[in-house]
């Protein structure tokens, strides 16, 4: 079975508990990097100036509670070249969450970067953002 290391699971514990509840479960099945979790306002500029985000009202940023509501992940080994490895953790990651919430897991649905609106399909949007989950407002 995969496990995080010391990176990832340091990085999981920063987001709120619902991400860390769908990543635990998560890394049972596949093997998964942890790449970001909360960020400073000084990192979400930098990634707003240099196009690889597009808001500086980033779910990665401390919210109202607290807590960061955003992670980003991807199977391991991460190859940033293959958009279907994003899509199948996305659907995984997505699936996985919807059934967590209907047995009462967790209190929050997830929006994934690769389909925005949560309508399943990708192909619509201009910004592609495949290691990117959040939680929705419940």
């Amino acid at each position: 079975m995969p496990k995080y290391g010391s990176k990832s699971a340091a990085t999981l514990a920063s987001v709120h508990p619902d991400l860390q509840k769908i990543f635990n479960e998560a890394i049972k099945y596949v093997d998964i990097t942890v790449m970001e979790g909360e960020r400073s306002k000084e990192r979400q500029e930098e990634l707003v100036r240099t196009g690889k985000s597009k808001t500086m009202n980033s779910k990665h940023l401390k919210q109202p509670d607290g807590q960061c509501h955003a992670v980003d992940a991807a199977l391991y080994p991460i190859d940033w070249s293959d958009r279907d490895r994003f899509v199948y953790l996305g659907g995984f990651i997505q699936a996985l969450a919807a059934s967590m919430l209907a047995r009462g897991e967790i209190s929050h649905k997830i929006r994934w970067g690769g389909d925005w609106d949560s309508d399943q399909n990708m192909k619509e949007h201009s910004f592609f953002d495949g290691p990117h989950f959040e939680l929705k407002k419940p």
